[in-house]
């Protein structure tokens, strides 16, 4: 499938990375005409969608044409030199304001340091556009924060992109940017990629160099957004790259190399997967919440992905609901962070977010404890299970896209009421029962990946979540990129 795309008109916008760089290296586009369109864009759309907090027209116009004048000399910086980014707004980016959509952050600091994740995107070349709205500290599945106010979803303003990444995958969905940096302490870039139709990798814990230490620990992850895999898998190589401040981080590694075999725009046809072994669990042994919907897009790209030459067979990877043990230790470190604020301060901060930090007061050391083994057991169940199978399929969510305003889905509202039965068990600001797919693998910190695999009657994205072995990005990124490249729903575009 060709994705190169006419070089004007509105199509410019969907055009991929890979495609840019072509058009650049061919001079039938330049990054100063791209990155002037995508900001007139952004000034269109963002005041329906509220994606970004902050756009920078007057840098992202000169980084664009140093990047022309490199493109102009044959001396690239990467392979997505050129392409229009966006950065969370919980993430460092030199010269502008990182206030993590919270009115407890004080934006008359000095702004001088780049994460390391800004930092290998400037040297990679990428046009940075501005910040991408994040609900406060990135602690809930819906961007919405009394700072930055309601982000909606290109596919349906009335619904949310999800969160927190919320802004970075509806910039991308909406032709508003070409990759954006998102984090993940607990489905926070694949929910947004689920619910906008985008791809978001949730790479190995430590792949992404990280700085400052995320407050949410260990479970923390730095990825990319994008419409492609082969985006996302570009822009990781870049993110990867490694920075002395994080003392987690791993050694650099390639994902290109996977997609070498059809990369190629023009490729006739998708690549096989025989070989490949892949477990199917659309409820991992324990999930009592699904919507139907959901539930059939998932058993049509199971029936894809072994049309491409995969053995897929349904198999749990045999480990208990972990919705205790991952609020143990999401909510403690919530805790910690918060409790360092002066009154003054907590006072400004989201109800729920309050709430949420004075309910972790119930949790004692004991509680760490054994959440701390509880987590060591799902990592060992998804060692053995790596054991006989390449890849686990999921569904990304366990519902739709829902209403904004609210941080879950209202039964018989958002979703059929007995899919929602299962609300009713937890709090109101634990957002975890309608999304159980993501959590046990911030846990287990191994790769997953999230793409479009079908939408719903009501045209809403339907996604699926591919988890990799640990440190084994390259597997999942090598499936996704065959259901891709075989089906059409990353091709679809949201009505904006």
């Amino acid at each position: 499938m060709n994705t190169d795309g006419p070089a004007n008109g509105d199509e410019l916008f969907w055009l991929d990375a890979t495609a840019l760089a072509r058009h650049y290296q061919r001079r039938t586009l330049s990054p100063v005409e791209v990155t002037r369109a995508t900001l007139a864009r952004i000034d269109r759309l963002n005041p329906s969608l509220n994606a970004y907090c902050l756009v920078d027209h007057e840098a992202a116009m000169a980084a664009a044409r140093e990047s022309e004048q490199r493109w102009q000399a044959g001396k690239p910086l990467s392979r997505i030199d050129g392409v229009p980014t966006s950065i969370k707004d919980l993430i460092l980016t030199r010269g502008w304001p990182t206030l993590r959509g919270s009115k407890t952050t004080d934006p008359t600091q000095s702004w001088n340091e780049d994460a390391p994740a800004t930092a290998r995107l400037r040297e990679a070349g990428a046009v940075l556009l501005g910040k991408t709205t994040t609900p406060e500290f990135g602690w809930r599945a819906s961007t919405e924060s009394p700072l930055s106010g309601i982000t909606c979803n290109p596919w349906d303003t009335t619904r949310t992109p999800g969160g927190s990444s919320g802004g970075a995958a509806a910039s991308v969905a909406a032709g508003m940017g070409v990759l954006a940096v998102g984090t993940d302490g607990g489905g926070s870039i694949r929910i947004p990629a689920a619910f906008t139709g985008t791809v978001g990798i949730k790479p190995q814990f430590g792949r992404v160099p990280a700085w400052p230490a995320s407050p949410m620990g260990t479970v923390a992850h730095l990825g990319p957004h994008a419409r492609s895999v082969a985006d996302a898998a570009a822009m990781l190589d870049v993110l990867a790259r490694p920075d002395p401040r994080d003392g987690w981080a791993l050694a650099p590694t390639n994902h290109e190399h996977v997609l070498d075999a059809f990369a190629d725009a023009g490729c006739a046809a998708p690549p096989d997967l025989r070989g490949m072994r892949i477990a199917y669990s659309p409820r991992l042994g324990y999930v009592d919440c699904l919507d139907p919907e959901i539930e059939r897009a998932l058993d049509a790209a199971a029936a894809t992905l072994a049309s491409l030459g995969a053995t897929v067979e349904r198999k749990d990877p045999g480990f208990p609901d972990c919705h205790d043990t991952f609020m143990v230790h999401w909510m403690t470190s919530a805790r910690d962070m918060l409790m360092k604020l002066p009154p003054a301060k907590r006072a400004l901060l989201d109800p729920g977010l309050r709430d949420a930090m004075e309910d972790a007061a119930r949790y004692t050391l004991a509680d760490f404890l054994q959440a701390q083994s509880q987590r060591l057991e799902i990592a060992v169940a998804m060692r053995r299970l790596a054991q006989t199978h390449d890849l686990l399929l999921t569904p990304a969510t366990a519902v739709l896209p829902f209403r904004t305003g609210q941080i879950a889905p209202h039964a018989g509202d958002d979703v059929p009421r007995e899919v929602a039965e299962a609300a009713g068990r937890f709090e109101s600001f634990d957002w975890t029962w309608w999304t159980p797919y993501s959590t046990p693998f911030n846990l287990s910190q191994q790769p997953a990946i999230v793409l479009a695999c079908g939408e719903s009657t009501s045209g809403l994205p339907i996604a699926l979540q591919l988890v990799a072995p640990h440190h084994q990005e390259a597997l999942c990124i090598k499936a996704a990129s065959a259901y891709q490249a075989a089906t059409p729903w990353h091709l679809r575009r949201p009505p904006c």
